[in-house]
């Protein structure tokens, strides 16, 4: 099957008629490609039970941009986002303990960032989790994913934009689009429970919290 043509993809606000497609399209991602999920044996199942708890409220908050064939409006892309004031939804306690590592080591990010900060509504967006179909890789469709995502957000009177890039893949496109590193933490290093969980991803380095300003 041919891969499709960027110029035949539209990029648009999630809707809530969206939420099957990009659960399935989110979980497939991140368990396939993701290092920390799929280290820790993530699977899809797991995945795709994380990704429909905050499908509620990326309708409500209207941050999150998908990518659709044009014509037959088929998902292709996804960047779920949201605000970086909102709580965690409920039923995050019941997600398999598989999460738990790498809640731990991005929860350490977080909270290293907020540190001196007053994060209030309506001025940071989080951008989440950001997965292509495979069908539609490299063509540049999650790097344009970011760009709307981060224009819509500005429209909306956001004033920075933060992620936390788990790869060399993902971090490179945010470090493109001008995010700059605020913390990091090291695969290597990171013990959960005394164990070394990611010990064997140690090559990608570890996650990296990045921010860039939406004002101006």
């Amino acid at each position: 099957m041919n891969s499709p043509n960027p110029t035949h993809i539209e990029y648009g606000l999630y809707t809530a008629a969206d939420a099957d497609a990009m659960a399935e399209l989110l979980a497939e991602t991140f368990s396939r490609n993701d290092p920390p999920a799929w280290v820790l044996g993530v699977t899809a199942a797991d995945f795709e039970s994380f990704v429909r708890l905050f499908l509620p409220k990326a309708a409500e908050e209207k941050l999150t941009i998908v990518a659709r064939l044009a014509g037959t409006g088929e998902l292709v892309g996804a960047l779920l986002t949201e605000d970086c004031a909102s709580t965690m939804p409920e039923g995050v306690a019941l997600l398999s303990p598989k999460f738990e590592p790498i809640f731990d080591i991005l929860g350490q990010l977080d909270t290293e960032y907020r540190a001196g900060r007053e994060v209030r509504p309506g001025e940071y967006v989080h951008l989440f989790l950001l997965g292509v179909s495979s069908r539609a890789a490299g063509q540049g469709i999650a790097k344009r994913l970011v760009a709307a995502c981060l224009e819509n957000a500005a429209q909306r009177g956001y004033r920075t934009a933060v992620c936390e890039a788990t790869n060399k893949t993902s971090q490179h496109i945010f470090r493109t689009l001008g995010f700059a590193e605020r913390v990091h933490r090291s695969y290597a290093a990171h013990r959960f429970n005394g164990q070394a969980m990611f010990a064997s991803i140690a090559e990608q380095g570890g996650p990296i919290l990045m921010d860039r300003s939406l004002v101006g």
